[in-house]
């Protein structure tokens, strides 16, 4: 076994779900129940947990090509605070996705596709992203600092904007340069329209989704890299993290506006990590600290959110 091992396990097991996930958990457009979208999040956090024991593994054998010289107990814990950075700071992008499928009139039983399709590109951009990051905090000294400020700069700008919604819809001003129609025409990315062929409103949400996920990716990624600069535990955390994005969207779509307090826990979080970001060099914050602290500010907002819910009823 060489280094590639634990990349050719991870691309399998990654394949293996998104296979599941669509031809056998969503085999026709219908709209995904609670029900469903509860047993979903559960079998995406619960592969989550499974791989991370494969990762424990995989550090335990040296078969990663180990540039920190982590121990497989440091390596597991910066892959799980990596996962729960990722999966919390992915709750705004709901919020915006949201508002997405209303702007565009989407229809339930079409949302899971261009969600699945989304991931997909998701997947594709963040490593890019990701192997970018990785070479400038490599090469770059001082890196970090930058992209701790980069972060902070995202949270304050969350915290006086809530979440700037309208990114959502800024890539209108690039939908002017293609031929759109408010069609659905059963599902279809491109129509005909007296004629000629035009792309349906399915695209255009589908566009705005791949849009607003590489500008999520800005804040997301550099929020990693105060846990680990190792590119099979940043990986590995982002990707499971997307793959549960979509579940986690159904189960929590109806209650969104009701938890609007997560958004407060979103941008604790994101306040954390540029601190750990741009002191990194003088100051060493333990990890069991780090997912203590994600851990409460989530619990705080959840907390918050439940009791406005029952003061609102």
């Amino acid at each position: 076994m060489n280094h590639l091992t634990p990349w050719i396990i991870l691309i399998i097991y990654v394949l293996i779900l998104l296979f599941i996930d669509f031809f056998v958990l969503h085999k026709k457009n219908k709209v995904t129940s609670v029900k469903k979208a509860i047993f979903e999040t559960i079998f995406f956090i619960s592969n989550a947990l499974i791989f991370s024991g494969i990762l424990y593994w995989c550090y335990s054998q040296s078969l990663v090509e180990n540039i920190n010289n982590l121990t497989p107990n440091q390596a597991l814990v910066k892959y799980l605070t990596g996962y729960i950075i990722e999966l919390s700071l992915s709750v705004d992008n709901l919020f915006v996705i949201a508002i997405i499928f209303t702007s565009f009139k989407i229809p339930s039983q079409y949302q899971h596709k261009l969600l699945f399709l989304g991931i997909l590109g998701a997947i594709i951009f963040r490593a890019i992203l990701i192997s970018v990051g990785l070479v400038l905090i490599h090469k770059i000294h001082g890196m970090s600092i930058i992209f701790g400020l980069l972060l902070l700069f995202s949270a304050l700008k969350m915290l006086k904007k809530e979440a700037e919604h309208k990114d959502a819809k800024e890539p209108k001003s690039i939908m002017k340069y293609f031929r759109f129609s408010n069609e659905l025409d059963g599902g279809k990315f491109i129509t005909k329209i007296n004629g000629k062929r035009v792309f349906t409103a399915l695209f255009g949400a589908l566009l705005t989704i791949e849009f607003t996920d590489l500008l999520f990716a800005l804040d997301s990624i550099p929020a990693i890299f105060a846990v680990t600069t190792d590119p099979f535990i940043v990986y590995s955390s982002n990707i499971f993290a997307i793959m549960g994005l979509r579940s986690l969207y159904f189960f929590l779509s109806n209650m969104l506006e009701k938890f609007k307090y997560l958004k407060y826990s979103v941008f604790s979080i994101l306040l954390f990590v540029s601190i750990k970001l741009m002191t990194a060099n003088f100051v060493d914050i333990p990890e069991w600290f780090s997912l203590l602290f994600i851990g409460i500010s989530l619990a705080i907002g959840i907390y918050i959110s439940v009791i406005n819910i029952k003061k609102a009823e």
